[in-house]
């Protein structure tokens, strides 16, 4: 990278129950200045959590790292992205599958709002660890702590 600010956008459903999110953050803080995690609003799309409730939960995550913003936004993420002044997008990869979709994401981002994309690996240790996975632990009094970053 150069030695101009980097700013990247972690756009989308983060959910702060989930170590693969965490890990990626983690690692973007290597290469970035300022990380800026946004959660998409969808108009009618149901969510267990409301926006309000997992965004107090990230910046819970994140309240001793000045570098990390948690913020909320609607409409296009590149749109979003040009406002904030986002140098990069950050997108995680699970699976070759995955890898192969968020390459042609990013390849559409760079070509619609001229914004690049990082795309970072998640470890296999953490991708297996789903939000939905850790919510039903949860629902059953299980002691997740080892779980969460």
């Amino acid at each position: 990278m150069s030695n101009k600010q980097i700013t990247a956008l972690f756009a989308g459903t983060f959910d702060p129950y989930t170590i693969g999110h965490h890990r990626i953050v983690q690692r973007a803080l290597a290469m970035s200045d300022r990380i800026v995690i946004a959660i998409g609003r969808n108009v009618g799309k149901q969510t267990m959590l409301s926006i309000e409730e997992r965004t107090e939960a990230i910046k819970k995550l994140y309240a001793d790292e000045p570098r990390v913003e948690v913020t909320s936004y609607e409409g296009l993420t590149t749109d979003y992205a040009q406002s904030i002044c986002a140098t990069h997008l950050l997108r995680g990869v699970r699976s070759v599958k995955d890898f192969e979709y968020e390459r042609d994401l990013a390849d559409l981002n760079l070509r619609i709002g001229g914004v690049d994309t990082l795309l970072l690996i998640s470890e296999p240790e953490y991708a297996a660890i789903s939000s939905s996975v850790v919510r039903e632990l949860m629902s059953y009094g299980k002691d997740i702590s080892k779980l969460i970053p």
